[in-house]
């Protein structure tokens, strides 16, 4: 099957292929929340992005062996399967300083704002986004992406629900949204290219190309 980013609840994985990594995307759960193993070629190292609701899922997905599992952020549908999948695999725990405090376990590898994510040979910039969030949270999210710049020139963003396509993630008020806007525009638009891979935590993928004309129209609309 051709990668196409579609995904579906109860359907098969994709996986994309670049220079260093192998990229399976799998959607789970209600909201249809998109799981990515990502798999280094040189040494077969791995990480999980999101342990999400379906832990059978997660685990066939992953062959029952995962190296890192890293957390965008601390909603509930991102974590359901999170100790079981650790409780199967014994994989490290990492997400940002604010999420910790949410997440059903503790945290082994708190990641921080331009810090380097290693796995195996390939190394991954994590950046923190925050705002996204809604009328339940108490304050709005920290969330944190992962930035993969591969040696055949691609660029890979995972962003968990901090961007989408046709807009950035959900935010509780203006003034959220203004601070995930921000983020977004500076630490992602504004520093990669238009052929940049967007892999949000639902849904499609996306690329830059496609939503940078919408930015004006993003932050007139407020949402």
């Amino acid at each position: 099957m051709a990668y196409d980013g579609d995904v579906v609840v109860d359907g098969p994985a994709q996986c994309r292929e670049t220079e260093q990594l192998i990229i399976h995307k799998l959607a789970v759960g209600p909201l249809s929340n998109n799981v990515y193993l990502l798999i280094d070629k040189a040494t077969g190292a791995t990480l999980l992005i999101d342990a999400a609701d379906d832990t059978e899922a997660v685990l066939e997905l992953c062959g029952g062996e995962l190296d890192q599992v890293l957390t965008t952020h601390g909603h509930w549908d991102h974590v359901q399967a999170l100790n079981q999948v650790i409780d199967a695999t014994g994989a490290t725990t990492l997400a940002s300083e604010g999420a910790a405090p949410l997440l059903p376990m503790p945290v082994d590898q708190i990641v921080a704002d331009g810090e380097t994510v290693t796995m195996g040979a390939t190394e991954l910039k994590a950046i923190t986004l925050y705002g996204h969030g809604s009328e339940h949270d108490e304050h709005p999210l920290e969330s944190l992406a992962l930035i993969h710049e591969d040696h055949d020139g691609s660029v890979h963003i995972f962003t968990g629900d901090c961007l989408f396509p046709g807009g950035i993630g959900k935010t509780a008020s203006r003034t959220s949204f203004d601070l995930l806007f921000g983020d977004v525009k500076s630490k992602i638009f504004d520093q990669y290219p238009d052929h940049t891979y967007i892999y949000p935590g639902h849904g499609s993928d996306t690329t830059l190309e496609a939503e940078r004309p919408q930015l004006d129209q993003w932050r007139e609309r407020g949402w």
